[in-house]
């Protein structure tokens, strides 16, 4: 691997947009590719078989491409295809996820009792709520399922009277009282944090997986003397696996500014 290559992102959609604009703050020289599958959105609710299945397609496609690092911005693939990408794929390239970056963060500020909130697949699969205790034994981890935030979020329902009734009837749940923080384990809630801030109060901290992340990459590139070393400013590539003109514009929102989407039919 050279330190020219770009790094590889994907997601099951759009919201590892949120991951790849804080790569794209913290490493301004790095070029990236990142992949969309919103075809198959969301991956929240498929099996975890079917998650490994696209996951290995998307990765051998980045690594077709060149890339030196392949981020999982997704945290219902990063639980359920983590492993099998290291299986099939670590001598090739090296691999980031958003959940032990988010965990460790998390196990640093030594909390007594934190929530969790993500898709069915992320909870379902246990590995916040293990890799939490794991960490520290006597902390306190209530999990919650919260499937209908990605399609709100996709459908550009963010800040108004529909998200701040969803958000509040899965916040009220009593297993969130006397809480330290809230950990965000899915790369699209951050667009509907300062929401679910204002729901909890000032005084629980929100945690989500971005700038973490981004961190994790920065360090590994680092050590393995990977990083771009510029000066230009890095190229970036977007694909999706479906596309429509709607969610172009959703997409920007995501990112916080204007970008190219290209349509990528890679199940064709």
């Amino acid at each position: 691997m050279k330190s020219k290559q770009p790094i590889g992102i994907f997601d099951s959609g759009i919201g590892g947009l949120t991951v790849a604009n804080a790569i794209a703050t913290a490493l301004p020289q790095e070029d990236f590719i990142y992949f969309g599958d919103t075809a198959h959105l969301p991956y929240g609710d498929k099996s975890s078989d079917t998650i490994r299945y696209y996951s290995l397609r998307i990765a051998k496609f980045l690594l077709d491409q060149n890339c030196k690092m392949v981020v999982v911005a997704c945290n219902s693939a990063s639980t359920a295809a983590s492993q099998v990408l290291l299986d099939f794929f670590q001598e090739n390239t090296h691999f980031v996820n958003v959940v032990d970056p988010l965990v460790q963060a998390c196990l640093n500020k030594s909390y007594s009792k934190v929530g969790v909130i993500a898709t069915k697949a992320t909870i379902g699969s246990g590995v916040y709520q293990k890799a939490l205790k794991d960490g520290q034994d006597k902390l306190d981890v209530h999990a919650l399922a919260t499937p209908l935030f990605v399609p709100m979020i996709e459908e550009g329902f963010v800040h108004n009277q529909i998200s701040q009734s969803i958000i509040e009837n899965y916040l009220k749940d009593p297993g969130f009282q006397d809480m330290d923080a809230l950990l965000l384990a899915c790369t699209h809630y951050p667009l509907i944090k300062s929401s679910i801030q204002a729901y909890l109060g000032p005084q629980i901290e929100i945690m989500e997986s971005s700038e973490v992340a981004a961190d994790m990459v920065k360090q590994i590139l680092t050590e393995k003397q990977l990083l771009n070393p510029g000066p230009q400013q890095g190229k970036h590539k977007f694909y999706v696996s479906d596309l429509t003109d709607s969610f172009r514009q959703t997409a920007e929102h995501f990112y916080g500014e204007a970008i190219q989407l290209e349509h990528l039919p890679l199940w064709d």
